[in-house]
């Protein structure tokens, strides 16, 4: 080898050892810092009520194809619906899911759903939990991702079971029961 080309490699070796990092995008920081992170796994029921008619509607069709049903590929809801202890629209209000959803396949009733389900009561106050997802709402069960969180849930991960009570197909509302398993720090 060239001494000038063994230099050049040295150099360019012993000066990344050196540099300090600034400019750089990402940086390790190796000072024997130990994290102890316990993890939490809890369990959340509630109901969920998505009301498309009467004046007080927590669902508004905010696009789509132009004279299509609410019901056709492409349409688009957003939503501001009611989570509840108990399956009565009536029962405590426990929170709020607010998003969108859209009708994502064209050969059946499949939500690409977006949704942060916002808590307003006890130990989960002001804390959400963001699910991020395929809701193909005429199957029994539906399982969808959790993709993170905030306040309680930090960095939360796991998944809601979804289970249709009750739909009119005259008005498109409907009550969802809901089992969330998620874990979180």
């Amino acid at each position: 080898m060239p001494p000038s080309f063994t230099y050049t490699l040295c150099f360019i070796l012993f000066s990344a050892f050196l540099s300090t990092g600034n400019g750089d995008f990402c940086e390790e920081i190796t000072e024997g810092i130990t994290f102890k992170r316990f993890l939490k796994m809890s369990h959340l029921h509630f109901y969920f009520h998505d009301i498309l008619s009467g004046k007080n509607a927590t669902a508004v069709r905010i696009a789509g194809p132009p004279n299509s049903t609410a019901y056709g590929f492409g349409s688009t809801v957003m939503i501001d619906d009611p989570l509840t202890e108990g399956p009565e629209l009536t029962s405590k209000l426990v929170g709020r899911a607010q998003g969108l959803y859209a009708i994502a396949s064209q050969h059946d009733i499949s939500l690409l759903l977006v949704m942060n389900l916002v808590f307003l009561d006890g130990k989960y106050n002001r804390s959400s939990i963001s699910i991020l997802g395929r809701n193909p709402v005429f199957d029994d069960v539906r399982e969808m991702p959790i993709v993170g969180g905030s306040g309680v849930f930090r960095s939360a991960h796991g998944y809601a079971l979804a289970h249709t009570i009750s739909f009119d197909y005259n008005t498109g509302d409907a009550t969802v029961e809901y089992n969330v398993y998620v874990t979180h720090g």
